[in-house]
């Protein structure tokens, strides 16, 4: 499995970002699709999923009312659409493809969001 993730970039407090992530090769009947982030010296953390069976969607606490995930199950592609976005957002954001009934993850390259004061 490939996930390839875009979207990343600088924006100002208050701003707004979209990031996307596509995923290609082995196919799976059940998974789910999500993002973590990880901010420079701390650990890796979740912020949003999406299960495509039931279109169930899951968000840290910290993002939640800010940030809206959603998907095309079809494209196997998933989005975080980010608004009102704070400083203590800026981090690498992982794309990962969860396979719950096998206990598989596999991870996207990052990309960056930089939010300025």
């Amino acid at each position: 499995v490939q996930l390839q993730a875009s979207g990343g970039g600088l924006v100002q407090a208050g701003g707004s970002l979209r990031l996307s992530c596509a995923a290609s090769g082995r196919t799976f009947s059940s998974y789910g699709m999500g993002w973590f982030r990880q901010a420079p010296g701390k650990e890796r953390e979740f912020v949003a999923a999406i299960f495509w069976s039931g279109s169930t969607t899951y968000y840290a606490d910290s993002v939640k009312g800010r940030f809206t995930i959603s998907g095309d199950n079809a494209k196997n592609t998933v989005y975080l659409q980010m608004n009102s976005l704070k400083p203590e957002d800026t981090a690498v954001y992982y794309c990962n493809l969860h396979v719950r009934m096998l206990g598989l993850d596999y991870w996207g390259q990052g990309t960056l969001v930089t939010v300025s004061s």
